[in-house]
């Protein structure tokens, strides 16, 4: 079953291009819109295609295909765990475990959630796509939300570091933060000479974020965090850099598998507006049990 948008053409709509109407009152991009007008069922207007010139009169209906008729993701669908929080036509959201990648790519062709997903919708005869709106690095575990079809993907891309869009992560430091509340404000750019480390650095790309410390643990923090921007590696690399790396972090701090096997970081809240119906939406899951040991 195809996922559409439909709109009933009022007497102050009739006579307005099909291209506006879309653009305007359903607000798909010229992206979505240039992408559906070649697709046999693309653009209806009370079920017969027409052209986005078109003009449709007042009382007829004008259905746009928001999903896609086939998979142009090129993922190969593999079997693999998912611990779906919420799903519907448009979105689902995801508690990732740690240790899973969310794309494919080098090593890692067909063990990723991207797999997963395109899995799960192929037996469960879903005519979606693996759409993804945000990462979490592949130790980071956690919230995660992917959308189905393009244009709920665009529309939630735009909500990206706005307060619409909001993801509060739970993280277990070395040593107590002082002061235990605050704003690190400190501009991030790779490390020379490194395919994946950031650094922070005068010429870098603006990046804050806030922490607050929850609990102190056995010379531990827990620690609340949020973004103010969405930097590769930000947590990680911004604690280091006030002298606190995440537990278990290989890379910014002290691999340490007795304790931990990856960094400490978990995506522990996630809200969002909903892509088509514009309501709001909050999850949250509980610290997974790797963290949780720290306690001890």
């Amino acid at each position: 079953m195809s996922r559409r948008l439909e709109l009933t053409v009022t007497p102050e709509l009739a006579g307005v291009k099909v291209d506006t109407l879309l653009k305007r009152h359903l607000h798909l991009s010229g992206t979505v819109v240039r992408r559906i007008k070649w697709l046999e069922d693309g653009i209806l207007v009370d079920g017969v295609r027409v052209h986005t010139d078109f003009q449709p009169e007042a009382g007829q209906v004008l259905s746009a295909r928001l999903s896609d008729p086939q998979r142009n993701s090129g993922i190969v669908p593999a079997p693999g765990p998912l611990d779906i929080v919420y799903e519907d036509e448009d979105i689902i959201v995801l508690n990732k475990a740690p240790g899973v990648s969310v794309h494919p790519g080098p090593g890692h062709f067909d063990d990723t959630l991207g797999n997963f997903l395109v899995y799960y919708y192929e037996r469960s005869r879903q005519e979606a796509d693996f759409h993804p709106v945000h990462r979490l690095d592949r130790g980071t575990s956690g919230l995660l939300v992917a959308a189905k079809h393009p244009h709920a993907q665009e529309m939630l891309k735009r909500q990206l570091h706005t307060p619409d869009f909001r993801r509060v992560y739970l993280a277990v430091c070395e040593g107590t933060p002082e002061p235990p509340d605050g704003l690190i404000d400190a501009p991030l750019g790779p490390r020379p000479g490194s395919l994946m480390e950031q650094m922070v650095r005068p010429d870098g790309k603006p990046a804050r974020t806030r922490y607050k410390t929850l609990e102190v643990w056995n010379g531990r923090a827990l620690l609340r965090l949020e973004l103010e921007t969405g930097r590769t590696h930000q947590i990680r690399v911004h604690m280091a850099h006030i002298g606190h790396p995440l537990t278990g972090d290989f890379l910014y701090g002290t691999e340490d598998k007795t304790l931990i096997p990856r960094p400490a970081l978990h995506s522990g809240s996630l809200a969002l507006r909903h892509p088509i119906t514009g309501t709001s939406l909050q999850f949250s899951v509980p610290l997974p049990e790797d963290m949780a040991r720290l306690r001890l």
